[in-house]
Formats: structure tokens, C-alpha cells, sequence
């Protein structure tokens, strides 16, 4: 089972810990208010009031960090405090993962001043990088960028496609766009007789029958799947 500490529990950082404890994972959530600890303690796997800028208060209060497989800080609101901390856990084991939250350019320089092998996350960019793709490719229910200019993204099919096969659309030949999966959402009769639906997924094969309904999930450049969805 995966070990995470998380330093920080506002909305960013309660989420992943509640998240990452959904997932089947160990949470141990600090923060130094009362407030947001209290939230947490029945949600994540422990929350403590802690000054995670104090080395001893650490070892003291929080001793599960050793055997951590990351140390998240998810600080949001303070920069300096965010710093602070990130400092204290390097110093005290320099090979541990850690995991934090920039703010800003200026922030981000600071963290990779103390170790360029930090992992710097931006989840208010990368969240409105999401909704600005879904916005702007019409038909996308999801999109996950990948590397610079590649991502895969959950595409609802055009009526035009309905009945045929995927060999015969021939995504890849014209849009240069891989076809990952088909999600198809399926009806059955539950143990009290009611009909639910539930989603499908299936492997496509190159006779892959495309119904009525159905979304593919598809892997490639931004400019090919905008060119998918608008010819």
C-alpha cells in the first residue's frame, strides 16, 4: 500500500489526501490550523496539527514521513511557508520524494534553488489548461495533456461514424490520431429489476462496429484532434 504525507490542507491539498485515501492509499495530512485538521480526521488516514517548519516537531508528531513513498506540500496561501518546509524535509533526508506546489515562476526558481530534483506541480494551471481544451475542442468530454503539444482526449463520435467500423474511418491515415479505446454505455436489469446504465470499455480492433452513443478515447497532436472535431 502507497504511504503519502501531505503538508497543507486547504482545498488542493484536502482533495488529493481525501483522493489518494479513495484510492487505497495511507494519508498523513498536516496543516497548523485547527479548522482544516479537524475536517480530515475521519476522511484520510490521520490529520495533525503541526509546524512542519520545526525538525523536531516533525520527528515528534508526524514520525510515519521516514517511511512516506512522497512528501507532498500542498501550501497554497504562503509562500514563505511553503519554502520553509519544503527546506526542513530536504534537510532532514535529501532523498526523499517531494512533491510541491508553486504558486508562481518566482516560487517554482526558489523550490529548484534547494534541489532540482523536486517535483513542482501547478494544479490551477493545469487545471485551466483542462477546461480551456474542453472548451475549445467542441464534442471533448475530457482532456489530459501528455507531453508539449500531445494528449489524449475522451472525443464524442459524430453521427456521421455511427454503423461503420474503425477501419473504414480511418482515424489515424487522415487525422494521425490513435484510437485508444470505444466507451459505449450499456443497459442491464439490476437484482431489483431496474435497468441501469453502465459504462463500457472495449479494445478497438480494425473491425470494431462504431454505434450510436458511443465516445473513443484517442492519443495525439492538438492541432489533429481540433481538426477531428471541426471537419
Amino acid at each position: 500500500m502507497n504511504k503519502y504525507v501531505i503538508v497543507g490542507l486547504g482545498n488542493f491539498g484536502s482533495s488529493l489526501a481525501i483522493k489518494l485515501t479513495n484510492a487505497g492509499s495511507e494519508v498523513y495530512g498536516a496543516d497548523t490550523s485547527d479548522k482544516k485538521v479537524e475536517a480530515l480526521k475521519d476522511k484520510i488516514t490521520s490529520s495533525v496539527k503541526l509546524d512542519c517548519t520545526d525538525v523536531n516537531a516533525i520527528k515528534a508528531g508526524l514520525p510515519v514521513w521516514k517511511d512516506a513513498d512522497s512528501v507532498i506540500i500542498a501550501i497554497g496561501e504562503d509562500i514563505g511557508q511553503s519554502i520553509l518546509v519544503t527546506a526542513t524535509f530536504h534537510q532532514m533526508d535529501d532523498s526523499k520524494r517531494l512533491i510541491c506546489r508553486a504558486i508562481n515562476d518566482t516560487h517554482q526558481r526558489v523550490l529548484e534553488a534547494i534541489d532540482d530534483k523536486i517535483e513542482i506541480v501547478h494544479p490551477e494551471e493545469e487545471s485551466a489548461e483542462r477546461l480551456t481544451d474542453r472548451l475549445t475542442l467542441a464534442g471533448a468530454h475530457e482532456v489530459l495533456s501528455i507531453y508539449e503539444q500531445h494528449k489524449v482526449a475522451e472525443l464524442v463520435l459524430p453521427k456521421r461514424y455511427f454503423g461503420m467500423m474503425i477501419k473504414d474511418v480511418d482515424i489515424r491515415k487522415k487525422y494521425q490520431l490513435n484510437v485508444l479505446s470505444i466507451l459505449r454505455f450499456e443497459e442491464r436489469t439490476n437484482w431489483r429489476g431496474k435497468v441501469i446504465r453502465e459504462r463500457k470499455i472495449i479494445d478497438p480492433k480494425f473491425d470494431s462496429l462504431l454505434l450510436d452513443g458511443d465516445s473513443v478515447i484517442v492519443f495525439g497532436l492538438s492541432k489533429n484532434l481540433k481538426a477531428f472535431v471541426e471537419d
